[in-house]
């Protein structure tokens, strides 16, 4: 789990940074609003930044006139939304991105006892909704490349230990595992897929997992 956290705190600092691709900002920005902790790291990382920026010398604006003008001349930002919004059961950065709340989702069954819904595919990326029956295991499998899963309700674990609600699994290629529902009801996660999975393990055991066994 500690290098699982290391990782983490690298992603908050380039979401701090605003150089994660969308998907993959929605997702911490999630993580911070559903986890107090986080969000205060994410507050020093952005004081840091802060005093960073301070100390670089100021340079002249050279089209100062016209960028006043743009400036002036541009739409005022939308009203900022509450931190979770009343009844919502996402949070505002995830409702935001999806264009719509848990009970509008229209779900796909994947596997037995595992449904999604995809909010967004390109060839880069897939977003996507994952609700998993408590109790059931996912097929073991591997990674060619980043997944990034945040727990929205419920619970899964697997060999690295326990995640429970707001917190982030960060999967790569050094990780292959199988991961387990909690048996106190459904887990509800967010997937950021960078590339495919593989699946491993052995072939009775995965025709099990498959099957929902």
């Amino acid at each position: 789990m500690l290098q699982n956290r290391e990782r983490l705190d690298l992603l908050i600092a380039h979401y701090v940074s605003g150089s994660l691709p969308e998907p993959a900002h929605v997702l911490v920005g999630s993580h911070l609003e559903m986890q107090l902790s986080a969000a205060r790291l994410a507050g020093v990382m952005e004081g840091f930044a802060g005093e960073a920026l301070s100390a670089v010398p100021p340079m002249a604006l050279s089209v100062r006139e016209r960028r006043l003008n743009e400036i002036f001349a541009s739409a005022a930002p939308p009203e900022p939304e509450s931190r979770i919004a009343a009844k919502s059961r996402f949070p505002a950065s995830l409702r935001a991105y999806a264009g719509k709340d848990l009970a509008d989702i229209r779900w796909k069954t994947k596997l037995p006892g595992l449904r999604h819904h995809v909010i967004e595919k390109s060839e880069d990326v897939e977003t996507s909704l994952l609700w998993v029956r408590a109790g059931r295991a996912l097929p073991q499998h591997g990674h060619h490349g980043l997944e990034l899963t945040l727990v929205l309700e419920g619970e899964f674990h697997d060999h690295r230990g326990n995640f429970s609600e707001g917190d982030v699994s960060v999967a790569d290629e050094t990780l292959d595992h199988r991961p387990i529902a909690g048996k106190r009801g459904p887990c509800l996660c967010l997937s950021v897929l960078f590339a495919p999975i593989a699946l491993s393990g052995s072939t009775l055991r995965l025709l099990g997992d498959i099957i929902g066994l």
